[in-house]
Parts: C-alpha cells; sequence; structure tokens
C-alpha cells in the first residue's frame, strides 16, 4: 500500500444540477484530486472533519483511496460490511421464508453499494446491486456466472467494502440512514420501506454484537427518527357486503377463464378472511362442505409467491407453514353457506389439482399476483362506479380480508374468537383495525352513562 503526507483539504461544494442535490468534499493526496458525495452538508462536514483531525495528527494518508490509515486499518483485523453482510444472508437462509430472504437481500442492495471507500473506477449503482442480486448475497450453489466485467465489478466491492468496525462511527451510520431513506431512483423512500430496511440494518448489527465486534448496538446510539408508518387499516378501502357481493358477482365476467376460476378464490377473502396465499394452497381435505349449512376450513399451508432466486424449490410458488405459526399448526376457519356453496360449485365445475390444490390454473398451475390483480382490477370497473374506481375503495385483493375481519367486528363478534380465524394475535387485531369498528359510539356512550349514575 502507498500512502503519502502530501494532503490539501479542500472545500465542500454543493451540486444542484443532478436529480438529487449532493454535497461534495473534496481534498487531493499525493497531488491526486478526491472527492466524496453526501446527501447532507451535516454528512459532508462530518467527513472533512474526520479528515483533518488525521492530518493534523500526522496520519499517513492511502494514495489509491484517499483515507487516513486510521479509516482503513480494521479491515485487516475483521470483516468488510459485504463480508459480514454476506454471512448474515446464509445465516438466515435455512430458517427463513422466501420473501423474508428477498426482503433482506433488498436492505443489503442499499447498504452494501452505500458502504464502501471512495476507491477509483467505482462502478455504477446498478451495476452492483446486480452483481449482489445475482450472485454476492447468494449461497454459493445458487450464485449465478458472473461475466468478466461482472467479475471486476465484484472485486471491486471487495476492495472498497468498508470494515464492519467502521460502522462504530456515528457519520458512516449516518451514511448508512441515508441511503435506505431514498429509493434506487434517488426519490424519497416509503415510511414502511425505511423502516423495514432500518429493522434489518439493526439486526445485522446485533449478530455483530454476539460476536464481539461491538460491546453495544452502535444503531442504538443514533438519535435518528424514523418516519411513521401506515400500520391501521384505512376504512375508506373496507367495502361493504352488498359492494363484496356486487365484486364478486362481477369476476367471472372478466375474462374467458381466468375470472370464472378465480371468483371462489376471492370469495374465500371475503367470506373466510383467508390470506391470498392461504387460499391459493387450500385443499379439498381442508375443508368440510356440507349440502346445507355451515363448512369448516381447517387451513395447514399457505403458497406464497416469491421470486425463484429464494426460494427452496427454485419455483415461484412453493406450500410452507402458516404465516407466524409454528410447522403443522392448523386454523379453523368456520365459512358461511354461501361460501360452502361456492366452493362445491368450483370442485365440480374444475375438480382439484393432482396435489387436491382446489384453485389451479388449467394446467394445474398456481395463478400469479399479477393475475390476481388484472381479474379484481376489471371487475371494480365493471362493479364500481368511477368515482369508486378511482379512489382506494377495495384496491387490492387483500382488502377483502380487511373488509371481511372488520364485519366480524362490527357485527360484535367477540375479538378473541375474530383474531383466532383471522390468524392475528388480539392485540395486532385491534390495533390494526381500531377505525374500521363503527356503529358502537351511541352503545359505548350509553355504557358509560349507565356507569356515571348515582
Amino acid at each position: 500500500m502507498k500512502t503519502t503526507y502530501d494532503i490539501k483539504l479542500g472545500g465542500i461544494q454543493h451540486r444542484t444540477d443532478r436529480d438529487t442535490p449532493a454535497y461534495i468534499a473534496r481534498w487531493r493526496v499525493a497531488g491526486k484530486q478526491k472527492s466524496k458525495s453526501f446527501r447532507t452538508k451535516g454528512l459532508a462536514n462530518a467527513f472533512m472533519s474526520d479528515l483533518r483531525q488525521a492530518a493534523k495528527s500526522g496520519e499517513e494518508f492511502d494514495v489509491v483511496t484517499g483515507l487516513p490509515m486510521s479509516m482503513l486499518a480494521p479491515q485487516s483485523s475483521g470483516p468488510s460490511f459485504l463480508e459480514f453482510a454476506q454471512a448474515y444472508v446464509l445465516r438466515r437462509w435455512n430458517s427463513s421464508a422466501a420473501r423474508t430472504r428477498e426482503t433482506d437481500a433488498y436492505a443489503l442492495l442499499t447498504l452494501v453499494p452505500a458502504l464502501v471507500a471512495d476507491a477509483p473506477r467505482r462502478p455504477c449503482a446498478e451495476d452492483l446491486r446486480e452483481v449482489l442480486r445475482i450472485h454476492a448475497l447468494l449461497p454459493e450453489k445458487r450464485r449465478a456466472d458472473l461475466t468478466p466485467a461482472q467479475a471486476g465489478i465484484l472485486s471491486w466491492l471487495e476492495r472498497a467494502s468498508l470494515p464492519l468496525s467502521a460502522l462504530g462511527e456515528a457519520h458512516i451510520l449516518r451514511m448508512a440512514l441515508d441511503a435506505i431513506s431514498v429509493t434506487f431512483a434517488g426519490e424519497p423512500a416509503g415510511a414502511n420501506t425505511v423502516r423495514r430496511k432500518r429493522a434489518i440494518l439493526h439486526h445485522l448489527l446485533e449478530h455483530a454484537v454476539e460476536q464481539k465486534v461491538f460491546t453495544t448496538n452502535p444503531l442504538d446510539g443514533i438519535k435518528w427518527t424514523a418516519p411513521k408508518a401506515v400500520t391501521v387499516v384505512d376504512p375508506r378501502t373496507v367495502v361493504n357486503p352488498t359492494q363484496a357481493r356486487q365484486l364478486l358477482d362481477a369476476v367471472p365476467k372478466v375474462g374467458r377463464k381466468r375470472g370464472p376460476r378465480l371468483q371462489a378464490l376471492f370469495a374465500c377473502i371475503y367470506y373466510a378472511a383467508l390470506r391470498p396465499e392461504e387460499a391459493a394452497d387450500l385443499r379439498q381435505k381442508n375443508c368440510t362442505l356440507p349440502a346445507s349449512g355451515w363448512g369448516l376450513i381447517v387451513l395447514e399451508r399457505a403458497r406464497p409467491q416469491g421470486t425463484k432466486r429464494w426460494t427452496n424449490s427454485g419455483e415461484t410458488h412453493e406450500s410452507r407453514s402458516l404465516k407466524h405459526r409454528a410447522d403443522k399448526e392448523t386454523r379453523e376457519i368456520p365459512i358461511p353457506p354461501l361460501l360452502v356453496a361456492m366452493l362445491r360449485e368450483h370442485i365440480a365445475e374444475y375438480g382439484t389439482a393432482k396435489d387436491g390444490r382446489i384453485f389451479q390454473t388449467g394446467t394445474g398451475g398456481t395463478y400469479s399476483s399479477s393475475a390476481h390483480s388484472y381479474v379484481w382490477q376489471e371487475a371494480r370497473k365493471l362493479a364500481l362506479t368511477p368515482a369508486q374506481v378511482a379512489s382506494s375503495l377495495a384496491a387490492r385483493p387483500y382488502d377483502l380480508r380487511h373488509a371481511a375481519v372488520s364485519l366480524w367486528l362490527n357485527a360484535g363478534v367477540p375479538a378473541p374468537e375474530v383474531a383466532k380465524r383471522a390468524g392475528h394475535s388480539v392485540d395486532v387485531l385491534l390495533r390494526v383495525y381500531a377505525k374500521c369498528v363503527d356503529g358502537q359510539r351511541e352503545q359505548i356512550n350509553s355504557k358509560i352513562n349507565k356507569a356515571l349514575e348515582f
């Protein structure tokens, strides 16, 4: 490594000619211009202050990266952030669902390219993410072969990745938090996305604490307020029973095959509050469908959709245990006669798949979420007014589940029973659906008045 004491610190330039304004710290090392971009002036000032202190204390600077030795030394005594991120993904792989693996990787696609040294010939962010997505953040057997250009990008990333120990510094952590606050396109990220990525960074650093890299989680010492995320159901998305029936009646009118095959699936979401992935894996053996009266569904599995590279089977859909439940744990949902009749008719018309699934494509496969969405949006156009179509009313098939749970609560079904049928905990149920419980104000006020009587 070539080092020098020839350091000249410059200033901070505010660039407004880009899609995302930036503050660029500039300095020279051995006569070579160095620069580093930051999203806020505070981060740029903190970085320049670190360089100034290093120069004042007589530190040598690395000619290639332009950084003082104190900011590079930890690399030789511990893993880089990239190396630790790879180990983190592998450690969680066997115990995680496909969607969890994908969510972890999505956060790391933001964090790994952000936490790098200012090394020369930096590849573009899109190329860095692609190498991480198809190769570096996957188990070895699942990695795609890299082209020579991609191999060079990975090599650059391995050299430039900051040491994990650098995340003990406040300005480095703020770089990470700054990165997760925007989308890949540089726009402000949604609150739920930011909170999810921040949670993954926090969990990764908890693993670093376990391995004695840090004594405490350094992220806990950063004064940073996460954006407020919506955690309750918006009542404007919830349809009433009449609207739900109109929507379900419109579904078979969409297309030649898809609509008729999906009507009963959407009915399961509304009348039994099934999640779409639970309905997708519903099998005839799970259903008691009498000729008259109420029936029963005993849910055993769900069939979520994921990206092939993250699933165990390498297929888009795969059967797994119910959400937030132990393997082989079931959930019982009594179903009304109307849904019993619809399921009986559906099975008589279309039969079941080879594995017993009630809902299948014409070739025995599983309908994708995009197929669900297309049919649903077309049904909304047929069943709702133009103003309602433009609104958030039943905007997604999942909103039928919200409507079902809201209906049960407003009908006076005890919260523990609703939670049991919907697969929620009681506290989550009441928090998420708090705004959807309507029509009880007079009844509650009457009870309070009675309690206040002397």
